[in-house]
């Protein structure tokens, strides 16, 4: 993680990280103005805190209270030497825990990351440097012996060469890229966060057998989601992207709709709107793009080449948005390489939705097989030994597709997780299915996980699939546990025979004809504008993730209707105000959705704005207009179900008890007010009294346009996509 500090007045400092800031300063006596905490205080409070959220997690995962636990910790310090100090961390429990727990909260605290880095000491590098931007991907690079080359199967190049490459275009681009954590709980399985220093929004996650593979795979991802702009999805790129001369890609095209509203003959072809148009509900206004929310512009649309036969085929940007995430895109050495990644992955996910939906029952991978790759084996018997059952599946339908599967159960939750993976080689794709399964994942997160069940509609939930796409979280059928299969175990091989300098090629041939063998059409666009070779597939009818109603019923464009008014909020008058409020009604929109996603705009989560939902918003907007009843109403709703944070919270409360004395024409707030203030404090009350006689207006709700100004967050996003708009631009 990546810390800046700013030097401020007198002996203040300030650090700043994520969206986060920290001040530290010293005490009077070393003429400081004891302001804040010092340096070192906060050194030793973070190993107390680090120490109590192990407590805190042991003991939630066990619904063990922690209302009468308390921790403390001293530090002791050696006379004869001030740096040699021992922190002596003491708990009280309550009488009505038992041993084993009292033994496992003392054990829990044991596992403080704080106390292990300390304990094992951390190295410091303390240097000078010409600019603390330059040598952006430094940390990224693992130690290596010169000249080292580690091939592993699928790729082009050795992993070293390739992880050379792609931090390569990554620091071109200006994007200073930190490692965030590491995690290898079982032996042969390695998984990282990786993320943009600048704007953390843009992360992705890696997997592998290595840590040098799983570093590997987290660039590659991160490259990927960079030329599919999968890191700007649903976000508003400003007024400037906007109107430039492109917003996504330097050869899309924008069509304007029909008559009524109807689809330009431009886009899509016959097979994609007997998919996409069954009905004939789908309208051009539809498929606006939510990014720019240049409506007069008309449909941004993508070329692709549709496989069967060359021919371009321009799809909505919008539609693209909408319906697929980051199925279907990747990156890698070569085309050929991105290619198999790429038709894997969209494999992987068809064959998990149909076996998850029709509560299909695999094989069991036979033990001899299993033996050929004793590295895989390793990691399921680490999980085993930690009490963690593990299924070993092939999920290739009869030898049909490349998947694997691996399932994990938890007997202290009753959760599992059925983790998928894919690729021509059953052996990758296997251990893809094992380095899934634990990508992110400490022990303790394993209990978290869902438990399976009989009822099938849980299953068929369109969010139940998005859920199992995101992180494979999503519930499982108890029917998928039957030792009864639907398929025989085959042991399938997809990949090029032999040695074969063009053996991606071949394999991605492969997959390519077993789309074609479907009947599906598979229509794919390559982006070369970064530097790296990336592909994105699209297999109308298979590989999307949303249902395809979503874009006439639950279309992210929905943001076009609100993004301006929102943002101007405090610059509109009454009129407009009471427009807003009946265009939120009429939308029927869940009151409990947030207002950064419905209108596209990365709110830092540690403001009100980050936490406002609908309702809150009706809330305010009915106290503008002095519509107090209805605002009543509301605030009750809020009170009920409500999911922001306890200062928040504490204000509806007070704003409710005002109401209530407004609108009851017996009390009078003279005889009340001295107690709430007790009750609330004086700078809630003055907030909610102000509510009220209109003094003040949007509580908590800085004030902001459609210029962004004050978005600090949402503004490192933007630029950040500058930089590939700008790249993409000079290509």
């Amino acid at each position: 993680m990546e810390i800046k500090v700013n030097f401020l007045d007198n002996l203040r400092l300030e650090a700043k990280f994520d969206d986060f800031t920290v001040v530290a300063d010293q005490p009077i006596r070393y003429k400081g103005d004891g302001s804040a905490p010092g340096p070192f205080d906060y050194f030793l409070a973070s190993s107390a805190l680090c120490a109590a959220y192990f407590v805190k997690l042991y003991c939630n995962t066990r619904n063990i209270p922690t209302d009468n636990i308390r921790l403390s910790q001293n530090n002791i310090v050696d006379p004869e030497n001030r740096y040699n100090q021992i922190f002596k961390i003491q708990v009280e429990l309550p009488a009505d825990i038992s041993a084993k727990d009292r033994q496992g909260i003392l054990r829990s605290i044991d596992r403080c990351t704080v106390k292990k880095v300390v304990q094992t000491g951390p190295d410091f590098i303390i240097e000078e440097v010409d600019n603390l931007d330059a040598d952006a991907q430094a940390l990224l690079m693992p130690a290596q012996a010169e000249g080292a080359s580690t091939y592993v199967l699928g790729k082009d190049l050795p992993l070293e060469q390739t992880i050379a490459n792609m931090s390569g275009i990554l620091a071109g681009l200006g994007m200073k890229i930190e490692i965030a954590s590491w995690r290898n709980i079982v032996p042969n399985v390695w998984s990282l966060h990786i993320r943009d220093a600048y704007s953390p929004m843009c992360f992705t996650n890696g997997k592998g057998s290595t840590k040098e593979s799983a570093l590997a795979s987290a660039l590659g991802e991160f490259i990927e989601r960079l030329n599919c702009n999968f890191f700007y999805n649903d976000q508003f790129w400003g007024e400037d992207i906007a109107n430039a001369a492109f917003v996504h890609y330097p050869d899309e095209r924008w069509f304007q709709p029909g008559r009524k509203d109807a689809l330009p003959a431009e886009i899509l072809d016959a097979h994609c709107l007997a998919i996409y148009n069954a009905d004939g509900e789908l309208r051009g206004s539809h498929l606006y793009d939510t990014n720019s929310g240049n409506v007069e512009r008309g449909i941004c649309s993508l070329p692709f080449v549709r496989q069967s036969d060359g021919e371009m085929v321009y799809f909505p940007s919008n539609l693209i948005e909408n319906l697929y995430l980051s199925n279907g895109m990747s990156a890698g050495n070569t085309l050929a390489e991105a290619q198999v990644q790429c038709l894997s992955e969209i494999f992987e996910r068809a064959v998990k939705r149909e076996i998850l939906e029709s509560e299909l029952a695999l094989p069991d991978v036979p033990a001899e097989v299993l033996a050929r790759y004793p590295a895989i084996q390793a990691g399921i018997q680490g999980l085993e030994e930690q009490g963690f059952p593990v299924l070993v599946k092939d999920a290739s339908l009869g030898g049909r597709f490349p998947v694997m599967c691996v399932t994990l159960m938890n007997p202290r939750t009753g959760g599992v997780f059925a983790s998928f993976g894919a690729h021509p080689s059953l052996e990758v794709a296997l251990e893809r299915s094992l380095t899934e399964l634990l990508q992110g994942r400490s022990f303790e997160g394993l209990n978290d996980l869902p438990q399976p069940t009989f009822e099938s509609h849980a299953l068929m939930e369109p969010n139940n699939f998005v859920e199992h796409f995101i992180d494979s979280s999503g519930v499982v059928s108890w029917r998928f546990f039957s030792a009864k299969a639907d398929f025989a175990f085959v042991d399938w091989d997809f990949t090029a025979q032999g040695e074969n300098a063009n053996a991606n090629a071949e394999e991605a041939a492969t997959l390519f004809g077993i789309l074609a063998d479907m009947e599906k059409q598979v229509y794919m666009a390559v982006y070369e504008h970064l530097g790296a070779k990336a592909c994105r597939i699209l297999v109308p009818g298979y590989s999307e993730i949303y249902p395809i109603e979503d874009l006439i019923w639950d279309n992210t464009n929905k943001a076009l209707f609100f993004r301006e008014d929102i943002l101007n909020l405090h610059q509109l008058d009454d009129d407009a105000l009471g427009n807003l409020l009946q265009r939120l009604e009429e939308s029927e929109l869940d009151d409990y959705t947030d207002i950064r996603t419905l209108i596209g705009i990365e709110f830092d989560e540690n403001t009100v704005w980050g936490q406002l939902t609908i309702l809150e918003l009706k809330v305010l907007i009915q106290l503008v207009l002095e519509r107090f009843d209805d605002a009543k109403e509301l605030v009750e709703m809020f009170l009920q179900y409500n999911a922001n944070t306890l200062e928040r919270g504490l204000f509806f409360q007070a704003l409710n008890v005002v109401l209530e004395v407004q609108l009851d024409s017996d009390l009078d707030m003279a005889d009340y007010e001295v107690n709430f203030r007790r009750m609330f404090g004086d700078a809630r009350m003055e907030a909610a009294l102000g509510s009220v006689d209109g003094s003040v207006r949007f509580h908590g709700l800085t004030p902001t346009s459609m210029k962004l100004e004050g978005l600090d967050r949402h503004l490192r996003l933007i630029d950040s996509y500058k930089k590939l708009h700008s790249a993409r631009a000079r290509a």
